[in-house]
């Protein structure tokens, strides 16, 4: 009797998992870190050609990690499962990096920071605040996310910053936004938003330590640039 031949893909599927063993990832090109990945997601499929194909899409390893889910569900292949997946890896890298930051003084290594905000705020569609709480040894208490929509700038969010520094008995406080175009200039907003919020601290004797726009892969700090 003729012997069965095994799929192509399971052989493929075997080699990559051992170059990766042996080596790691280094001087991979994205869609063969795509495969690898996709490779636990999906099942009984050769994974190259969907990994090429995210990557016509979304142009980097980047852009796929950074697309909406929806989005990600357009290329052919690609199942909820597998996109809920690929978000995955990219919000565990946050935590990770997150949880980088702790037990640090922030302000004697601020690129801890930015490193993370960076991940986390980069690639987003619409604008988010981030708000560090730190202690007097400049270590982070507490971290919280307002979405894009959920405050009005002006008048609800000096004050709601103030409201979460009192409740997590914070110092000082880092605030941070992206900037979906990729600007790093400062707008005429961010910089009322931050006198305002700066003002606002004073009068419970809380400092603002800082305040970061993330455009793209780069940063602005407002205290760098003597705002």
């Amino acid at each position: 009797m003729k012997e069965l031949k095994k799929p192509s893909h399971l052989g493929h599927r075997q080699r990559i998992k051992e170059k990766y063993k042996k080596s790691g990832m280094d001087g991979w090109l994205d869609y063969e870190v795509l495969e690898l990945a996709l490779s636990f997601a999906v099942p009984r499929k050769d994974t190259k050609p969907i990994a090429k194909d995210l990557l016509g899409k979304f142009k980097t390893l980047n852009g796929v990690l950074d697309a909406d889910i929806k989005d990600i569900q357009t290329v052919k292949e690609i199942s909820e499962h597998s996109s809920l997946f690929l978000k995955f890896l990219k919000d565990i890298s946050i935590l990770y990096m997150e949880k980088g930051i702790y037990n640090r003084d922030l302000l004697s290594s601020p690129q801890g920071v930015f490193d993370y905000l960076k991940v986390s705020l980069k690639g987003l569609a619409d604008e988010e605040f981030k708000m560090l709480f730190l202690d007097t040894r400049n270590q982070l208490i507490a971290m919280e996310t307002f979405k894009a929509g959920t405050v009005n700038r002006s008048v609800v969010f000096p004050r709601k910053v103030v409201e979460r520094a009192l409740y997590h008995h914070t110092v000082g406080v880092i605030i941070a936004h992206n900037h979906p175009a990729g600007s790093l200039e400062p707008s005429i907003e961010d910089k009322a938003i931050t006198k305002a919020i700066r003002n606002a601290l004073k009068t419970v004797d809380i400092k603002l330590l800082d305040h970061i726009i993330i455009g793209g892969n780069k940063y602005f700090s407002f205290i760098e640039n003597n705002f």
